[in-house]
């Protein structure tokens, strides 16, 4: 009997990427490279600890905190920490893997890691969250630094509350350094910072688009559904209408907004959205507000996904969380007319899920379904984490064109590495689009891979 507590979450990012490499022509054209599979798939450190704070009643609580280290290969450990009450070490585990491979794709020296704490910010006050971050950073401070582990925000994680870590990390250790990304841009943080990782799958889809109809099409025209209506999925739908293209769903938790027509979501909107959720409030509360325009235009439904009640879509970017998309609701995308889906969320489908997609990839070849895994389709977050982190080294601050610009980049390099080394490892049929998901996984792997080679982690 295996010693190992069953970490669902993980074990399927990890039995996906073994298996794409698998199925490839990886371990024949480098029979030596399957060594490292039981060495990577271990975190170098996990970090586990608790955080003791006081709520405004004067009542102790107390929460578990993580940093699941996982990989220092390419550069200092670099991931999100994430405050919601569904964090356990299976589901940080799962992130710090993915984070591994997402950031070897942006070109950038990273490594991977991921933290957080089952804290639920939602219905704190500002100073139960400020008294907590800084409980929370007294014993995260002593295991990161800019050239040890740079961790960042995530889901539950904003800017008020990378501001009060940061501050409790400059109060415990008396250093002011680049140790957390997301920062605001007084104090160090980059421009672009909040719309890399929406505006980075938009850029990444786009090249998709682009590729698969020869240079004649892109967004503009296109019905685009989004799952989320957090930071990512805003920033998506805004790009996705700069670029031509109709945003015809949004969702959170409570349930999901669904254009009536073909109209849908303009930029005020949006902007309202953003408001009502900054101030952690749920979508059904602007449905229902007496202003509300949004009823002649949308219809609202309560605890459900968008995926299976839209009658035609052709991009699809789902960007609220982890399998959100079932194989039910991919052959009904499917059947809605999607021909292009990439994940703004981490591994936002179920492996099911990903199985239809690549079979109707293969079966209908350019009419098909062509699927942009995660860990390439949103590295842009991380990608201008990285820029964010190359400037406070250099104590300069980029303009946000020079950002954007430097994102686009990254995308487009990341678009073509995932497609050239699908094409490299594995034999594409006449007329058939290229695995995106198996040239992430094999790219990533192989450049990581080889750096701990070097380093003398496995022989």
């Amino acid at each position: 009997m295996s010693n190992v507590v069953r970490e669902p979450e993980f074990e399927q990012a990890y039995n996906e990427l073994v298996s794409t490499l698998e199925g490839s022509k990886l371990f024949e054209v480098s029979p030596e490279l399957k060594a490292c599979l039981p060495v990577v798939s271990v975190p170098e450190r996990v970090i586990q600890f608790r955080v003791v704070w006081e709520d405004d009643k004067g009542q102790m609580q107390v929460n578990r905190g993580f940093r699941v280290q996982f990989n220092s290969a390419l550069g200092p450990y670099k991931g999100g920490l994430r405050f919601h009450p569904t964090v356990n070490l299976s589901i940080l585990k799962f992130l710090g893997f993915e984070q591994i491979f997402k950031n070897a794709l942006t070109g950038l020296m990273m490594g991977g890691g991921k933290g957080g704490s089952d804290f639920d910010p939602k219905g704190k006050s500002d100073n139960e969250i400020r008294r907590f971050c800084y409980a929370f950073m007294r014993e995260l401070s002593k295991h990161i630094g800019q050239f040890t582990d740079v961790p960042a925000g995530d889901i539950g994680v904003g800017g008020r509350e990378v501001g009060y870590m940061f501050g409790a990390y400059k109060a415990y250790r008396n250093q002011f350094e680049g140790v957390i990304t997301g920062k605001g841009g007084s104090w160090g943080g980059s421009l672009i910072r909040p719309e890399a990782t929406g505006f980075g799958l938009v850029y990444y889809v786009n090249h998709m688009i682009s590729y698969a109809s020869g240079g004649k099409e892109s967004f503009e025209g296109k019905l685009v559904a989004i799952s989320g209506s957090g930071n990512v999925a805003q920033y998506a739908a805004l790009k996705v209408i700069e670029l031509g293209g109709k945003v015809i769903s949004l969702s959170d938790s409570k349930g999901a907004l669904i254009a009536t027509g073909e109209a849908g979501f303009t930029e005020a909107d949006v902007e309202l959205i953003a408001k009502i959720k900054l101030e952690r409030g749920y979508l059904t509360q602007l449905y229902e507000a007496e202003d509300s325009t949004l009823k002649s235009r949308f219809r609202y439904l309560p605890g459900e996904r968008p995926w299976v009640h839209l009658p035609k879509v052709d991009v699809v970017l789902p960007s609220a969380t982890q399998n959100e998309v079932n194989d039910v609701e991919a052959k009904a995308l499917i059947k809605a007319g999607a021909r292009f889906l990439a994940e703004g969320s981490n591994m936002g489908s179920t492996q099911e899920a990903i199985d239809v997609y690549e079979a109707d990839r293969k079966a209908r070849k350019t009419e098909g379904l062509w699927y942009g895994p995660a860990k390439a389709a949103n590295c842009g977050g991380v990608a201008v984490s990285g820029l964010e982190m190359a400037q406070n080294s250099q104590r300069v601050s980029w303009t946000s064109e020079e950002v954007d610009k430097q994102l686009a980049g990254i995308m487009e390099r990341c678009f073509w590495n995932c497609l050239n080394t699908a094409k490299e490892y594995y034999d594409v049929a006449d007329g058939e689009l290229p695995s995106l998901v198996a040239g992430a996984n094999i790219a990533g792997f192989i450049k990581v891979a080889r750096a701990m080679h070097d380093h003398g982690d496995w022989w």
